[in-house]
């Protein structure tokens, strides 16, 4: 029985909704939430596999097809449970920042369909915790300093995303040493890590740091699930840490991008005119829509797989790592 399909409201607490997350997983990670690239088949394919899959509201486009996404993801996520395959949760991305004016109606399409977890970004999260703990959901908040961590517990959030240094897209500057540290001194509840994190042996070594589960988001690309086109994914095989840049430039909020994308569009990496933040969001999905973001993680991505075959890769790497570890430990 699916834990989160109760028709009562739930009580539990945060610990416990926790638990429920991370019930069966057979990889500790969260396929993050990714523009104009996550999608049902990647969400379907992460969660199939063992681990948890999401994608951004803003992807399904207009409005009303995120109702559609939604009950095909859950449609499949049935059939697979039916055959008694285990089945990791999914989740959505909502962008709280003033200027979304579909949050209103995404998160009550998110309610009404009940989704286990909500990735909450860039706001208060206050108001979508109260209505996801009502029916029993779970909400998770980006934060990429101490500041901003506190201020999601203190909203209420069942656990934090400690985006650090290296992710791709809107990522902090903080090192993850040093911020998982620093949360982890006044915070025991659920952590996950983000940054440059493409393999096995670093999800590990997020876990011996602190955290409980990892972050992913730019490996994921380069898989064949995706909505990246061929381009973007065989960028991602080409390119190393040295290609990444760090600029407010595109979306008026600093991220990392690949730098080739960036001089394909005619411009110089080096030498970015200051942004425009009124038109950045407009200016990010129309005259940018080729400039590709990328984490510092990305010479690590050697080829295009489809999604079962790279987690079913990413699953023996830990194990591989879990098993050394403990000859090292012994």
């Amino acid at each position: 029985m699916n834990p989160m399909a109760s028709p009562t409201k739930t009580v539990d607490s945060s610990a416990d909704r926790a638990r429920r997350l991370c019930d069966g997983l057979r990889l500790p990670a969260i396929g993050s939430p990714m523009f104009l690239v996550s999608n049902p088949e990647t969400v379907i394919a992460q969660c199939t596999s063992g681990m948890i899959g999401t994608f951004p509201v803003l992807n399904a486009r207009p409005q009303p097809e995120l109702s559609v996404w939604l009950g095909r993801i859950e449609s499949a996520l049935d059939q697979a449970r039916a055959a008694g395959k285990p089945v990791a949760a999914h989740g959505v991305n909502l962008i709280l920042r003033a200027g979304n004016d579909r949050l209103e109606a995404d998160l009550a399409t998110c309610v009404r369909h009940r989704v286990p977890l909500i990735i909450t970004s860039l706001g208060n999260p206050s108001a979508v915790v109260k209505a996801v703990h009502d029916y029993g959901g779970m909400v998770l908040h980006d934060a990429t300093t101490v500041r901003h961590a506190r201020r999601a517990l203190e909203a209420g959030v069942d656990g934090l995303i400690l985006v650090c240094a290296g992710a791709g897209g809107h990522g902090g500057t903080a090192s993850p040493f040093a911020l998982l540290r620093e949360v982890r001194a006044f915070y025991s509840g659920l952590v996950v890590l983000a940054g440059a994190i493409t393999d096995g042996q670093s999800i590990l070594a997020a876990q011996v740091m602190g955290a409980d589960l990892v972050y992913m988001g730019t490996r994921f690309i380069a898989t064949k699930e995706s909505s990246a086109v061929p381009e973007y994914k065989d960028m991602l095989v080409a390119t190393t840490l040295a290609d990444i840049i760090y600029t407010p430039h595109f979306s008026g909020i600093p991220a990392n991008y690949l730098r080739p994308s960036i001089v394909a569009a005619g411009l110089d990496p080096d030498n970015l005119p200051a942004a425009d933040p009124a038109r950045a969001h407009g200016d990010r999905q129309t005259r940018w829509k080729h400039i590709w973001g990328a984490g510092q993680g990305v010479g690590n991505i050697r080829d295009v797989p489809a999604m079962a075959t790279l987690v079913e890769r990413l699953i023996d790497e830990y194990q591989t790592a879990r098993a050394q570890w403990r000859q090292r430990l012994a």
